[in-house]
């Protein structure tokens, strides 16, 4: 790049005022609280969204708010597709690490867990801002506080609650009769049923959940759970856990030596038959893939009486997106009655709602009744039983753990 000529110096210098205030990712950090100020400075601009790829029912949902932003807000979203979450993490923090704090590449990001307290730890996240959204209040915080604690640690403000997760079990009832109910009793199946069950490979998130599911249920120091790993003696807390493994692995699809890819490809094993019993942390996906002929109208999903793993998950701003109003913007109309009421709808995603249904007006109420005539719905209530994330340390040290136990066996 060449030198400015001299003679330019005073020119710029005397422009500098104003290109401060023009440039977007030099701008004045817009204030949540200023409500029209924030609308007014979103309109126009490109929100980047990374998030997750691999549904494409979450895809089709993401083109719908596009639509939405732009035709009433005059925003463009443009999803930027990612097959793991922490690769928008790691671009946010190579941009801070090359002292780029005002012009990143990423305005908003669909986190939780692990991905969320690194960022946190790091100081790559804008806010706080969530609790100042104005449909931020249906969520009923003071009732609902699993809208603001992610993976046992608070939110404070710094990310928005978007939709809610659950492991949902789900088996073809033509080929199973009873199902079983808990961790033990799913080993004593496999091995009476070879090849008819299976888990994603780790790190997939929801392989990766299933192995917190499993520990939790066979753990005798679930306490320790709730605090960082490094406070517990890992070998001791997870050594129920790899002699489970250990012992279910051979009576896995393809004796344990490979793992469907992701949640969809495991569905697809259901789906061709190949497997009986399977997993989602979406519970309304069964019912969404009977209704979509994926699976067949003989599948059923539930929940064992002891509860099962669930969390909230979310959406966050980093610090140096040059698009914060914009993605402020999204943020609240993905909390919005409409966005909530149709992401959950069986024929568009069937992600379950963060909003308090019960402490809304009985029209909007109305909008999230869900076709309990699907024959692999949930019966009402089944999801009560939630049994709450371990601290998100404790992800990535099962996942190592799990990369060096079994990988290349």
């Amino acid at each position: 790049m060449r030198a400015l000529s001299p003679r330019f110096a005073p020119r710029l210098t005397a422009l500098l005022p104003a290109l401060l205030l023009s440039t977007p990712g030099l701008a004045a950090t817009p204030d949540p609280a200023d409500w029209q100020a924030v609308l007014e400075e979103a309109r126009g601009q490109t929100v980047y969204w990374y998030a997750w790829a691999g549904e494409q029912r979450t895809n089709d949902y993401l083109d719908w708010v596009a639509g939405r932003v732009d035709e009433r807000f005059g925003i463009t979203l443009e999803h930027v597709k990612v097959g793991d979450t922490a690769e928008a993490v790691s671009r946010v923090l190579a941009e801070k690490q090359a002292g780029n704090d005002e012009a990143g590449n990423v305005d908003l990001i669909w986190i939780n867990g692990e991905n969320f307290a690194a960022m946190k730890e790091n100081d790559l996240l804008f806010g706080p801002f969530a609790e100042a959204l104005p449909n931020f209040a249906l969520t009923r915080p003071a009732h609902n506080p699993e809208v603001v604690t992610d993976f046992t640690l608070p939110t404070e403000g710094y990310e928005s609650p978007w939709g809610r997760a659950q492991i949902t079990f789900y088996y073809d009832s033509d080929a199973l009769e009873t199902p079983p109910q808990d961790i033990e009793a799913l080993l004593a199946w496999a091995r009476a049923n070879p090849g008819r069950f299976t888990y994603p490979r780790i790190p997939d998130f929801t392989g990766s959940t299933f192995l917190k599911q499993a520990l939790i249920e066979l753990t005798d120091q679930g306490e320790a759970l709730y605090a960082p790993v490094e406070e517990s003696d890992f070998a001791a807390v997870t050594a129920p856990l790899w002699e489970y493994l250990d012992a279910l692995h051979p009576h896995l699809w393809r004796s344990g030596r490979q793992f469907p890819a992701s949640g969809p490809e495991m569905r697809s094993l259901m789906g061709d038959g190949t497997l009986s019993l399977a997993f989602t942390f979406t519970p309304s996906e069964p019912a969404a893939a009977v209704a979509d002929y994926e699976l067949p109208p003989s599948t059923r999903s539930y929940v064992p009486a002891s509860g099962t793993l669930g969390n909230v998950h979310f959406v966050a701003i980093p610090y140096n997106s040059p698009h914060q109003a914009g993605a402020m913007v999204i943020a609240n109309y993905l909390l919005s009655p409409e966005a909530q009421a149709t992401k959950q709808d069986l024929e568009v995603w069937g992600d379950r709602t963060v909003l308090d249904v019960a402490r809304l007006d009985d029209d909007t109420r109305a909008l999230f009744d869900l076709d309990q005539q699907n024959p692999a719905m949930l019966p009402p209530g089944a999801l009560e039983q939630t049994l709450p994330e371990p601290h998100p340390s404790w992800m990535t040290a099962l996942q190592d753990a799990w990369q060096a136990r079994y990988i290349g066996q």
